[in-house]
């Protein structure tokens, strides 16, 4: 009990450098991402609720917050999370902060649903310095997957059953 509590933050292993230029440690690196994970979910509250931009923040958001709460160590929750050093996951979200306010700022989910968009062609020729991503031809099963997909009844439709058979009128 006494080597938990007091000699293992006196033990623990502390980080000299990111290897990262101009990036430099972070010697709290936990508590500030524990702070900013904190005040993303409080911010992203102000996204509506059925935005798939909130779904998404708030879903990465709440599980590096849980590890950072369960981790004590930074390696363990470098090593956890998958997504770089601790270092670059403060940068991260602090991104992300300054993204939600921007989100907010520019409310992408308020397009009218008359709203039409002008398309503009242009024959002009591509440069060739720019790729053409052409996508390839789809495979076979695409099409079988599509068209058992298509002859399902829809949910509109009673599905008809054994022996009887349905007509349209």
């Amino acid at each position: 009990m006494f080597l938990r509590r007091f000699a293992r933050p006196l033990l623990a292993k502390v980080k000299e450098t990111t290897g990262i230029v101009g990036l430099d440690v972070v010697p709290n690196a936990r508590e500030v991402l524990i702070s900013l994970y904190t005040k993303t979910l409080h911010e992203i509250k102000a996204v509506p609720e059925d935005e798939g931009y909130r779904k998404a923040v708030e879903s990465f958001t709440r599980h590096r917050l849980k590890v950072c709460n369960e981790e004590e160590d930074w390696e363990a929750i470098e090593k956890r999370l998958g997504c770089g050093q601790v270092e670059e996951l403060i940068e991260e979200a602090q991104d992300e902060l300054t993204l939600i306010g921007k989100m907010i700022e520019w409310e992408p989910w308020g397009v009218p649903d008359d709203y039409e968009c002008e398309v503009i062609e242009n024959d002009a020729p591509v440069p060739k310095h720019v790729p053409l991503h052409r996508p390839g031809p789809l495979p076979e099963e695409f099409f079988k997957t599509l068209e058992a997909v298509s002859s399902l009844p829809k949910k509109d439709e009673p599905a008809a059953t054994s022996g009887e058979s349905q007509t349209k009128e």
